[in-house]
């Protein structure tokens, strides 16, 4: 277990004007290969901007591009992508769909559906070792949190932020 983090809201105005989150970046060994997994079983949104690049979405303005490097780099669980469905029921139906398509797409690992973090959910990876997480949540995902009062616990004392829950309070 991770030593405890108080964190503290900074009081000084940002250096940098940033407007929007547009964007994250993920690596790919075959770019029409991992094209093939996004649109045949994430369902996602494709166009190709560059010679070695896809643009990827769903649902939203935030994209991913996907970059061939030609190896794979491996991506950290941690350093997951999560996509929503609307019930726990449909975190089933996917990991089993998953589980059956396994070998056609190159999905590597796929783990158990089981409650975490306040929701339901199942990680695996894909063809390039990106992980991914399905998830049941409610619409807008975690968007909600920053209007919650009292979900950010920004200032709270070492041994009140320990009492604290670790999850995202949704289906809990």
């Amino acid at each position: 277990m991770p030593p405890v983090a108080t964190t503290q809201r900074s009081t000084k105005a940002p250096v940098l004007n940033i407007n929007f989150l547009s964007h994250g970046t993920l690596e790919v060994v075959d770019l029409q290969a991992s094209r093939r997994f996004y649109e045949e079983v994430l369902g996602l949104e494709c166009i190709q901007n560059s010679p070695v690049s896809l643009m990827l979405r769903l649902g939203g303005d935030h994209i991913y591009v996907a970059v061939q490097t030609g190896k794979k780099n491996g991506m950290g669980l941690m350093n997951h992508n999560g996509l929503d469905v609307a019930s726990d029921e449909e975190v089933d139906r996917a990991y089993q769909l998953l589980q059956q398509i396994k070998d056609e797409y190159g999905i590597g690992k796929i783990q158990p559906p089981h409650k975490q973090h306040g929701a339901y959910s199942f990680y695996f990876q894909d063809v390039d070792d990106n992980w991914w997480e399905i998830l049941s949540n409610p619409p807008r995902g975690y968007a909600p949190w920053f209007e919650r009062p009292g979900a950010d616990l920004t200032g709270l004392p070492p041994d009140e932020l320990r009492q604290q829950r670790h999850g995202s309070g949704f289906g809990a």
